[in-house]
């Protein structure tokens, strides 16, 4: 993967921070309505394997992580190699890997500021507005569900932010001339800082 230099990537991930508080917003603003409070439940997110797609998020998480101190980024790092090492042994059984992501200390992300656009839209139930086509509506998690029994649905809709996030993806491919899509999980990149000597 091509890397670009903390003063490069200074404005991308600003312009990314801006993106993430509206996202922020936005879903508070809707959680407040519900009256939703994710509080941890037995249905984790954190155990679900999300794939991220975005260098920018990857160059973010990265600066977040080198921010930590050293010994708490070398257990981090024993606790990815580990999520990849139940991942692949559940997928040899062909079942459908349920682990806890590295970051994820007694419900808490280590790196709560950093986590990836997924991690902050999970959740409710949402729509999103395809160029085209039709809208399509996604529904909230077990808790969600369970907690908003017989409430209207109020819109969320996640269109705006995938576009901001695409056209900001799109920049900073243009700026370190590569093409090429990523598609990693928050263990996969903690690997890959190391395997890059990124950290």
């Amino acid at each position: 993967m091509n890397t670009i230099s903390k003063r490069e990537s200074a404005p991308f991930l600003a312009e990314l921070e801006n993106i993430y508080a509206d996202m922020d917003a936005v879903y508070d603003r809707v959680a407040r309505q519900y009256a939703f409070h994710c509080s941890g439940c037995e249905d984790n997110c954190c155990l679900t394997r999300f794939y991220h797609h975005t260098r920018a998020e990857y160059f973010y998480l990265r600066q977040g992580f080198s921010s930590l101190p050293p010994d708490m980024r070398k257990s981090l790092k024993k606790k990815a190699a580990e999520v990849l090492k139940k991942t692949q042994r559940a997928e040899e059984k062909g079942l459908s890997p349920r682990v806890m992501c590295p970051l994820n200390a007694e419900n808490l992300c280590t790196l709560y500021r950093f986590r990836p656009m997924i991690c902050r839209l999970h959740g409710m139930a949402h729509e999103l507005h395809p160029p085209g086509r039709n809208t399509v509506y996604g529904p909230g998690c077990e808790a969600f569900t369970k907690q908003t029994e017989g409430k209207n649905y109020i819109p969320f809709d996640r269109t705006p932010f995938y576009i901001r996030l695409a056209k900001l993806e799109s920049d900073l491919k243009q700026a370190i001339e590569i093409k090429e899509k990523i598609k990693m999980t928050v263990a996969e990149m903690i690997i890959h800082f190391y395997e890059r000597n990124q950290i």
